[in-house]
């Protein structure tokens, strides 16, 4: 998926899903040098040690960037989205990460969390012919952690409702075990699995991100604040880590309460071209035997 729309008179979002798996190494690096431009009006002067900001394709070809930028090409915001596939049964289990969200400050408080945290899920959803997608996020941020339990479905842990399930638990489980490299926590990290709280988890590359409790974005319900405020020990380092689904439900949420009045039939329109993308090009690969698609080759030679 490479699709490029407008959101407004003022930014244009590119989503580009595993650029290390198609794009030439001058095109990751004009895109990672993107990324640590953001990177580096947000950290003031801060450093990642992982993740996407090499441009190394083998980093790159697991993840789905998208990319918020002004008119001029200036980069302003970005979402780093991983995709997990998880050892399940009967059959592998695909979890996307919410991943490492950066908004340039002065851009920040322009509605902009449609954009960075569910529109690649939504169209994700729509691809899947609306078949439930799970989602998981690792945060500190009580503003975060309240936009992620509003907008998705089954999300666990929240304030005062929801449940964990053994599909939460057995998730979050494969995740530690397999994935912390993922959002840069460390192997002495611990995992709480009554609360769903990671402890000491900023010693695995992500180090730049740790939070005090005052310099932590608030929600504007203080259910959340209070919630992260009981949860987390910011001195030490804690984060929270929540699983969900995109489903139907969530999808009417994130029609009906996330996205601009002004997006929603565009949204729609985008997401059915998507989809149908997935039915028609196979059958344009399929139809043509003498044309070298990707790691599709040709079984007849092409015509001179």
């Amino acid at each position: 998926m490479d699709v490029t729309i407008r959101s407004g008179a003022d930014y244009i979002v590119r989503i580009v899903e595993r650029p290390g798996m198609w794009m030439t190494q001058g095109q990751l690096v004009a895109l990672s040098t993107d990324l640590r431009s953001v990177a580096a009006r947000t950290l003031n002067n801060g450093d990642l040690s992982y993740g996407i900001f090499s441009g190394d394709p083998a980093r790159m070809g697991a993840v789905i960037i998208t990319l918020v930028s002004r008119p001029d090409g200036t980069p302003i915001a970005f979402n780093a989205l991983a995709v997990m596939t998880l050892d399940t049964a009967p059959h592998p289990t695909d979890v996307l990460h919410l991943g490492l969200v950066m908004v340039d400050p002065a851009e920040r408080q322009r509605n902009l969390s449609w954009v960075l945290y569910g529109l690649t899920c939504f169209l994700i959803f729509f691809r899947r012919q609306f078949r439930p997608v799970w989602i998981s996020n690792v945060t500190q941020v009580p503003a975060v952690v309240g936009m992620v339990a509003e907008m998705f479905s089954y999300v666990w842990p929240r304030p005062g409702k929801g449940r964990r399930t053994l599909n939460h638990l057995l998730l979050a489980r494969q995740i530690l075990a397999k994935h912390r490299s993922v959002f840069g926590v460390g192997p002495e990290a611990e995992f709480d699995e009554e609360r769903f709280v990671i402890t000491n988890a900023y010693t695995g590359g992500s180090d730049d991100l740790k939070k005090k409790w005052e310099d932590a974005p608030k929600h504007r319900d203080e259910r959340y604040n209070d919630f992260c405020a009981e949860q987390l020990d910011y001195e030490r380092g804690d984060d929270v880590i929540q699983l969900g689904q995109m489903d139907l439900s969530a999808m009417r949420t994130y029609l009906s309460r996330a996205v601009p009045k002004s997006a929603v039939l565009g949204l729609l329109v985008l997401g059915s071209l998507v989809a149908l993308r997935r039915v028609v090009l196979p059958i344009i690969y399929w139809s043509d035997s003498r044309t070298h698609f990707a790691t599709l080759r040709p079984w007849k030679a092409p015509t001179k």
